[in-house]
């Protein structure tokens, strides 16, 4: 089986190609055939080399996140800072130890998902109080400014993020 060398430190000189064999029968080849040998074997290596650079590369891994939804995290991180944060600061609870928004407690409480999240949001739940226009009964509802199904519909995303990265540190932009 005849290798091509592709490395420098193989060759003769500047131009020339040794093949495996070729060397010990003192036979030579065209340098044209030895050079499009040597592309062909490249070319053969760049579909594998490629995937691999692909399959490893930290690009692959992540998940992409678009101007979009960075905007709506800012959104959701400016509204959870007025309206939420002077009882769940950190995503804690100041009131209720045992309801804060941490993943365990979430799940622990039947609260895990963003549609919970939003129900809780809207209507109020034991001693936190719904901000949703349309909350009833009245008293479990704020007796502050309330909020459109969008910006609740916001904060819901915006906590089950936080809760599922374990509440990291993030800067709030107020708008």
């Amino acid at each position: 089986m005849w290798i091509p060398s592709v490395m420098s430190c193989c060759s003769d000189g500047p131009n020339s190609l040794l093949i495996k064999g070729n060397e010990r029968r003192g036979e030579s080849q065209n340098p044209v055939a030895l050079k499009q040998k040597e592309v062909k074997f490249a070319k053969s290596l760049a579909l594998p080399l490629m995937a691999a650079i692909v399959a490893l590369s930290p690009i692959g891994n992540s998940t992409p996140v678009s101007l979009g939804q960075t905007l709506d995290i800012q959104k959701g991180a400016s509204l959870f800072s007025r309206t939420c944060i002077g009882c769940h600061d950190a995503g804690g609870n100041i009131i209720q130890p045992g309801a804060t928004l941490f993943t365990k407690d979430l799940q622990r409480n039947g609260a895990d998902t963003e549609e919970e999240i939003y129900r809780i949001t809207y209507f109020g739940k034991g001693r936190m109080p719904g901000f949703g226009e349309n909350c009833t009964p009245r008293g479990q509802c704020t007796f502050g400014a309330r909020l459109q199904d969008e910006e609740i519909k916001l904060l819901a995303q915006f906590v089950k993020s936080q809760a599922d990265q374990g509440w990291p540190d993030i800067e709030i932009s107020q708008e």
